[in-house]
């Protein structure tokens, strides 16, 4: 009995041995075509979402979260100490460079779309201002990159298109006077800026009175401040900090619908299409950066009565004041010295 199933099993052992090996050898095929994939997968991968320079980006790849806090100290930002440092000509307007070095450094971009997002106003800019350098500045690192090669795609698939037209990764809340010298500046533009709602946040708007001080630094005298929102309590704000800034002053409704930027700057943004196509309302405010104030000597003079006149009176009422507090003081220790005596037990 023995013997027989030995038999049979040694004459199954030859077929099973085939099978093994089969299943061996086609897994080994399998692992193999797994290891090719994982090979290619990386390459099919780099084909479909990276995008070579000249080549039109896809927006898909390039999404990221809409706001961010600026105040942040998550990212660092390369950045030059002061601005005659900055070679713009390298990689931002190869077409201006010169083998001179002092007309290279002259070179500097004169309009700022500050948060430029994808692109569209910057690009529009750069057809509407051809005399004029355009620089988009924008703080999140995929939508840059996204504007970058939208650059360099219209640059090499349309002669003499973007020449004039950049990019660049910044925190312009931080770093902006650190790039551009005292009145360099003929634009700048704000569209549709975070509106952080939260008082709390309200430090992180991108238009206050601490920062329009460092846009009236870098804007030249007689240039303009452009500002589009989609939130009525936003504009209400940029309209108030503007107003109340000494070096700025509101152009009125005439002049402002006769600038072309104030159309380029409604309908060429991707969030002006955006609030168009949901039928929403625009809110817009162009601000004229005008030289410091010139005060009279009379102006003067009246600050400095009117100061006289608010220390006069603040001494008055001191004396006043002190006045009372002795006549409380006395009249309060004479009435507890007659308590006393009329309290005070008799000993005798």
């Amino acid at each position: 009995m023995t013997s027989t199933m030995d038999e049979t099993n040694s004459k199954k052992r030859p077929h099973e041995d085939e099978e093994k090996t089969a299943e061996d050898n086609t897994a080994t095929e399998e692992n193999g075509d797994d290891d090719n994939n994982k090979e290619k997968e990386p390459i099919k991968q780099q084909r479909t979402a990276i995008t070579m320079d000249g080549e039109m980006p896809q927006k898909k790849f390039y999404r990221q979260r809409a706001h961010c806090n600026p105040l942040s100290h998550n990212d660092s930002f390369q950045y030059p100490i002061q601005p005659n440092l900055m070679d713009w000509t390298l990689d931002h307007y190869p077409d201006y460079a010169n083998n001179d070095d002092k007309t290279t450094t002259k070179i500097t971009p004169t309009v700022l779309d500050i948060g430029c997002g994808f692109g569209g106003l910057t690009m529009a800019l750069s057809d509407l201002l051809p005399n004029e350098r355009i620089l988009g500045m924008e703080i999140r690192a995929k939508v840059t990159e996204y504007v970058r090669l939208r650059i360099m795609a219209h640059r090499a698939n349309h002669d003499q298109k973007c020449k004039n037209a950049s990019v660049i990764r910044t925190n312009s809340m931080k770093y902006l006077s650190n790039y551009f010298a005292k009145g360099s500046i003929h634009k700048l533009f704000f569209c549709f800026p975070d509106p952080h709602f939260k008082r709390k946040n309200w430090g992180r708007r991108i238009i206050s009175r601490r920062l329009l001080s460092e846009y009236a630094f870098v804007l030249q005298v007689g240039c303009k401040l452009y500002c589009i929102t989609d939130v009525k309590e936003l504009h209400d704000w940029h309209v108030k900090e503007c107003d109340a800034h000494p070096l700025f002053r509101r152009l009125s409704d005439d002049e402002t619908e006769q600038d072309p930027c104030v159309h380029a700057m409604k309908v060429e943004t991707e969030e002006g299409k955006k609030v168009a196509r949901n039928k929403g309302s625009k809110y817009y405010a162009v601000y004229e950066r005008i030289d410091r104030p010139v005060v009279s000597d009379a102006a003067v003079d009246a600050v400095f009565e009117s100061i006289d006149e608010f220390f006069e009176q603040a001494h008055e009422d001191d004396k006043y004041k002190s006045s009372a507090v002795a006549a409380d003081n006395n009249e309060g220790g004479a009435t507890t010295n007659d308590s006393t005596q009329e309290q005070k037990p008799d000993n005798n």
